[in-house]
């Protein structure tokens, strides 16, 4: 992109004396200054869809460079006030403390996103979030619990002892011959029938045994997991 600038000074011509033939202008004075102009607009954008070249940039301090970063219209913008948005966003997605996680890429973040410092978080452990009521989870980082605590197969045995007082209650009916008479048990009644019973202080226990419960060997303590990469952004 060019300027128009005027080769022939007329404004000079005009103090020259009547005569000068320096006061002439001529053809070809003319036809510089056309050609000049013709330049200065061929290599102007248009109005109306220009198509840039080269490098275009607006000069610092323009709207283009200090409009906010929730303008909507159709303003112009240097990559310097897109860098800045880019950056206010990065900082509003992970800021310093935040965690990034990766299902499959290991590539420190700072590397893939380009920007922060990032270090290798959490290794081996399940996030939990915190709870001021409770004393495990009370604290930022805070650390526990294990891999390998099992609760051992295992049963319960145990003794119940009863006094046990009770009774044995039976019927009994007497039975006449011409011999004797008979005692015999509930049956055919003859003679008549009464009802007994024995007393015993029947002291007794019983002993029993629960079925096991736990389960043995390490790592039977997990939680359902699935493992991921995982980054702290420290600056």
């Amino acid at each position: 992109m060019s300027n128009y600038t005027k080769a022939t000074n007329f404004a000079t011509k005009d103090a020259l004396s009547s005569g000068n033939p320096l006061k002439i202008v001529k053809g070809t004075e003319i036809n510089t200054e056309f050609d000049n102009i013709a330049t200065a607009i061929a290599t102007k954008a248009d109005i109306n869809s220009p198509a840039f070249t080269g490098t275009p940039s607006l000069p610092t301090g323009t709207t283009g460079v200090t409009q906010s970063a929730t303008d909507d219209s159709t303003k112009l913008a240097t990559t310097a006030f897109v860098q800045d948005v880019a950056d206010a966003v990065k900082q509003a997605l992970f800021p310093v403390g935040s965690i990034y996680t990766n299902s499959s890429v290991s590539t420190n973040p700072g590397t893939l996103l380009g920007f922060g410092t990032w270090t290798a978080f959490g290794a081996g452990r399940v996030m939990v979030g915190f709870d001021s009521g409770n004393a495990l989870f009370d604290s930022a980082e805070e650390t526990g619990g294990s891999a390998n605590a099992i609760v051992v197969s295992h049963t319960h045995t145990g003794t119940t002892a009863s006094s046990g007082d009770h009774t044995h209650g039976f019927s009994q009916s007497l039975v006449s011959n011409p011999s004797s008479t008979q005692l015999q048990g509930s049956g055919a009644f003859a003679g008549g029938s009464s009802l007994s019973s024995t007393n015993s202080a029947g002291t007794h226990t019983h002993t029993f045994t629960t079925d096991s419960s736990g389960s043995s060997g390490t790592n039977a303590n997990y939680q359902p997991y699935i493992t991921v990469y995982m980054w702290k952004r420290t600056a």
